[in-house]
């Protein structure tokens, strides 16, 4: 492993743990504190929709944020986009801990609310593509493993996240929770900023990237993905849908669900953190036995076993049992979702040519996250005035389907070259590199 592969994928995973703690710890907020701080005007069914509302707003800036980004990164490097990405989530983080509730300024504090949640989705939107590249275009081999480092940061600032937040409210009354407690968190985020900066600036820009400075652009990127890579955009963006379902389900709406069960909060949050920690080590393994059989097989048997995992979820949660609740969260999102979810970063890359390839896997990446962002609010809304879990766990069935379908229509990509000077990787030469 040469030092800037080493550097790129260091980079590359704190970067992701760092954006994703930002940005999930917005899901966590939104879940137990947004609806009784921002919308306490509102029946608490109504705010919590309403709260899911503004999470999903940020879903839906991140293909805002991936063409944005991605343009720019692939006309003036990766490195630079990284930089400017992570300082933009960092700062609105922190802003989001300085907002006064509804009680202060009323009206203005969702708005701010939102607004700030939008340059949440805008940053994170272009992070992913550019973290995935960085570590992606540096490796020569287990190109799988080495991109899924990024994936396992989502998890890890899951885990960092709910462990700032369930510290917090354990340190706190439920009122000092609820008036300044939940705060610390998202004000946490300005070191963490620094940190990541400091990282970053050690990493050099990718081989593939600078190989095409050699070469005359003719096109802008988003038209060369349009019109070169439409097939490939629209598969991967269904290939991906289900795997982003299922994290806001196990990531957002199970937390709401398992405390309206009965469970308390902070029993939910721990399971919750352990299952976080447990697909930190699932996408790492996946997304290495990804390199070695494709990464075909490997997702399409996690989008099948989550298909029938999805009718067993809800009355696992419900059953009252704080065990079967830790051993749900920890077959869902520590074991089948890393199976969805780990080699994604490598297929995304490896479906795109290099001079639109942080455009394209942007894209593609951040419209199928827009299923994480509507998928608690949906959700939330077939619960009101039902306690049947059965739609929603047809919906994920559904969704399911439609990624197995989008993944047997795609070749397989693993062996594909990402580096313009480069022949194809076989099959053969990666499982060469791994044993290396």
């Amino acid at each position: 492993m040469s030092t800037q592969l080493r550097r790129a994928v260091t980079s590359s995973f704190l970067g992701s743990l760092i954006e994703y703690y930002d940005f999930l710890l917005y899901a966590t907020a939104s879940a137990v504190v947004f609806g009784k701080v921002f919308f306490a005007d509102l029946d608490p069914a109504l705010a919590t929709v309403a709260s899911f509302g503004t999470f999903t707003t940020g879903y839906l800036a991140r293909p805002l944020g991936g063409l944005l980004f991605g343009h720019f990164g692939d006309r003036l490097g990766r490195k630079r986009m990284l930089v400017l990405t992570m300082s933009l989530m960092g700062v609105a983080s922190f802003l989001i801990g300085l907002l006064p509730g509804y009680a202060q300024i009323g009206a203005l504090a969702p708005l701010g609310l939102v607004l700030l949640r939008v340059v949440q989705g805008v940053a994170v939107g272009g992070e992913w593509g550019g973290a995935v590249l960085m570590s992606a275009e540096h490796a020569k081999s287990r190109r799988g493993l080495w991109a899924g480092f990024t994936n396992a940061g989502a998890p890890s600032g899951m885990v960092v996240s709910t462990l700032a937040m369930s510290g917090t409210a354990a340190f706190t009354s439920e009122a000092d929770f609820l008036a300044w407690g939940w705060r610390i968190p998202f004000l946490f985020s300005i070191v963490l900023l620094a940190i990541g900066l400091f990282v970053r600036s050690r990493v050099e820009e990718t081989p593939a990237f600078l190989a095409t400075q050699k070469e005359k652009r003719r096109r802008i990127p988003l038209v060369s993905v349009l019109r070169e890579h439409p097939r490939a955009l629209v598969l991967g963006v269904g290939v991906g849908l289900s795997a982003f379902v299922v994290q806001a389900t196990l990531t957002t709406f199970v937390l709401a669900y398992g405390v309206r069960q009965g469970h308390p909060r902070q029993e939910v949050l721990n399971a919750l953190t352990l299952s976080s920690a447990c697909a930190v080590a699932g996408i790492l393994l996946w997304s290495a036995l990804s390199d070695r059989v494709g990464r075909r097989p490997v997702v399409l048997a996690g989008v099948v076993l989550m298909a029938g995992f999805g009718f067993l979820l809800f009355p696992m949660v419900r059953s009252g049992s704080g065990l079967l609740l830790v051993l749900a969260l920890v077959i869902g999102q520590g074991v089948i979702h890393p199976m969805m979810y780990g080699p994604l970063a490598a297929l995304y890359t490896e479906l795109f040519a290099t001079e639109n390839r942080y455009t394209g896997a942007s894209l593609g990446y951040q419209l199928a996250g827009l299923g994480a962002g509507f998928a608690p609010l949906i959700f939330a809304q077939l619960q009101r005035g039902s306690t049947s879990t059965a739609p929603v766990s047809w919906t994920i069935a559904a969704f399911c389907l439609l990624s197995a379908v989008c993944l047997l229509a795609l070749r397989e990509t693993s062996h594909r070259s990402i580096t313009p000077d480069e022949p194809a990787l076989t099959l053969a030469d990666q499982r060469e590199g791994h044993r290396a």
